[in-house]
């Protein structure tokens, strides 16, 4: 069995794509997938499967739920490689923040440097943007246009929640 970081896109937002995490624990646990964690309602979830668990879930969730998630799949060495090349890791759990993209960014340069505030500072490497916003993503312009900036679906998850996910692949 491999352990699996599966993060949900736009769930549960503004009443749209509810998803019970505890519905969709148990639901995944009748589907075979074994230590299943989930962590608060924005769709964090490790678990462990014989194979990587993206195409199943996506169906699992559509029959249930009668939306279709995007999601991203993420192995545990491949999730503690991206934890441990953070170059912000001194930083603040809520202001540092990781942008896992769904594949390669084709990235914008000149939209992200003209959209980053003065504050905000970012590094990307393979399929993940890292960002420091000491101000908050709240009002950040970046932030509201990072996937036009990256040009590939992503999904955003802050240092304290990356932390948390880390801290559940202990107990898996």
């Amino acid at each position: 069995m491999n352990t699996y970081i599966v993060l949900f896109r736009g769930v549960n937002v503004a009443g749209k794509n509810i998803l019970p995490m505890k519905d969709l624990a148990r639901i995944l646990e009748e589907n075979h997938f074994k230590n299943i964690q989930t962590y608060i309602q924005s769709g964090n979830v490790v678990l462990q499967s014989t194979k990587n668990p993206s195409s199943q879930i996506n169906s699992i969730v559509q029959n249930k739920f009668s939306f279709k998630p995007e999601i991203l799949v993420i192995g545990e060495s491949e999730f503690i490689s991206l934890i441990n090349n953070n170059p912000f890791i001194s930083k603040e759990g809520k202001t540092m923040h990781f942008y896992f993209c769904k594949s390669s960014p084709k990235v914008n340069e000149e939209k992200l440097k003209k959209l980053k505030a003065k504050s905000e500072e970012y590094h990307i490497e393979g399929n993940i943007l890292y960002l420091y916003a000491p101000e908050g993503i709240g009002r950040s312009k970046l932030v509201a246009n990072i996937e036009s900036c990256l040009g590939v679906p992503a999904t955003g998850r802050n240092l304290n929640t990356v932390s948390k996910i880390q801290s559940m692949l202990k107990n898996s």
